[in-house]
């Protein structure tokens, strides 16, 4: 019996992928650019247990049994099994119980996908011995997964090649670089999302021609910029690209044949705050980015936290206990109903946002070495059931 637990980041995107030029292998129609969260507060987690006794593949997700036979998975799991060291031997045709879990709502706009298969894939890479690059692996379970195989500041180079050879992502800037930069999740919904991303992307690649014009026309010098902003750590052009993109991509939902629609209220709501206290302190203090769901991911810098989140608690009062409803690392709320009188912006009904999350740039996926750490007990069987 052989048993590897492992954990891997969230990563929200500031230069969106949406379309794929080919289904099977997840190849993008554009590169992209993200920045990985912490795992101290959001991450997926999953033990791989391998046993010669095992007489079948076992998968959970979140306490509850799923069918093995899910085709990304397998792909995963299949390109791995390509690179395992030559030390590995039977191993190899030993059955497998996989266990994973996210500590933040799945399926809800939380690139949820993106840290679950960077963790699997990298949890089965420590199973077998893989050495070298692995987010082409991590492709082939969720796009964005490649980029949760890194820390920091990471691009996803779509590449250019029919196999996918060469596309696969790599950090352009390590979290310690920028260490001022924090991020706020603004969780306004933790319900499963109405429109899956992968129906999404269908849609809009075959119907939308504002897609098209942004793929060959706008995201090459996007991410040129945006690259260049995060090396000479400029926060005013980082944050003006990251919200058009946001609403770039957003219109694309819309320019979409039927319509997606991923935004409500509230997610609207809270972009009239970010323009609004920008344009009261005369420059850009806060960027907003919604990916294919209502939720909104806040960048800002470290010295400007305990004001823009107690401006949030303000808009935005919560029904919850307060350490329920800003969690993850400290803040120090005040009362600004004041500034808020001056924005001239009215309070929301309690609860319209369920909790925030105040995190920062983290680093990758980590091989955890405690025997507690472990998911499945030594039966095989997850410990929670």
């Amino acid at each position: 019996m052989k048993t590897i637990t492992g954990i891997a980041p969230v990563n929200i995107a500031v230069i969106k992928y949406w379309g794929k030029r080919d289904e099977d292998l997840i190849l993008p129609i554009n590169d992209s650019l993200s920045c990985t969260l912490s795992t101290d507060f959001m991450c997926a987690k999953t033990t791989i247990m391998a046993s010669p006794t095992f007489t079948t593949h076992r998968f959970w997700l979140n306490n509850k049994e799923t069918d093995f036979n899910n085709e990304r998975l397998n792909n995963c799991l299949t390109e791995v099994r390509k690179r395992a060291s030559p030390e590995c031997g039977d191993l190899l045709n030993w059955k497998l119980h996989i266990c994973s879990e996210n500590n933040f709502p799945t399926a809800a706009g939380l690139a949820s996908s993106a840290a679950g298969y960077a963790a699997l894939v990298s949890t089965l890479a420590a199973l077998y011995g893989v050495e070298g690059d692995i987010s082409a692996i991590a492709r082939r379970g969720s796009g964005s997964a490649c980029r949760s195989i890194y820390g920091g500041f990471v691009r996803w180079n779509k590449g250019v090649k029919p196999g996918g050879e060469d596309s696969m992502a790599g950090q352009i800037a390590p979290a310690a670089h920028w260490p001022e930069i924090r991020v706020l999740i603004l969780v306004v919904s933790d319900d499963q999302k109405k429109y899956s991303s992968t129906n999404g992307m269908k849609q809009s690649v075959l119907t939308s021609d504002l897609l098209k014009h942004r793929t060959e026309k706008i995201v090459p010098g996007r991410v040129d910029e945006i690259i260049r902003a995060i090396k000479m750590k400029n926060f005013e052009a980082f944050a003006k690209i990251t919200m058009q993109d946001s609403n770039q991509f957003h219109a694309i939902c819309l320019d979409t044949f039927p319509p997606c629609f991923y935004m409500n209220d509230v997610s609207r709501a809270i972009i009239e705050l970010v323009h609004a206290y920008n344009e009261f302190q005369g420059t850009t203090k806060v960027a907003y980015t919604f990916d294919a769901g209502p939720n909104a991911c806040l960048y800002l810098l470290e010295n400007d936290v305990d004001e823009i989140v107690s401006l949030i608690n303000d808009i935005f009062p919560s029904n919850i206990n307060p350490s329920d409803f800003i969690r993850g690392l400290p803040v120090k709320v005040k009362n600004l109903s004041d500034l808020r009188e001056t924005l001239k912006i009215q309070p929301q009904t309690p609860g319209k946002l369920k909790y925030v999350i105040h995190t920062k740039i983290g680093d990758g996926p980590k091989i955890l070495s405690e025997a507690s750490d472990h998911l499945l007990g030594e039966n095989g069987l997850p410990k929670n059931l």
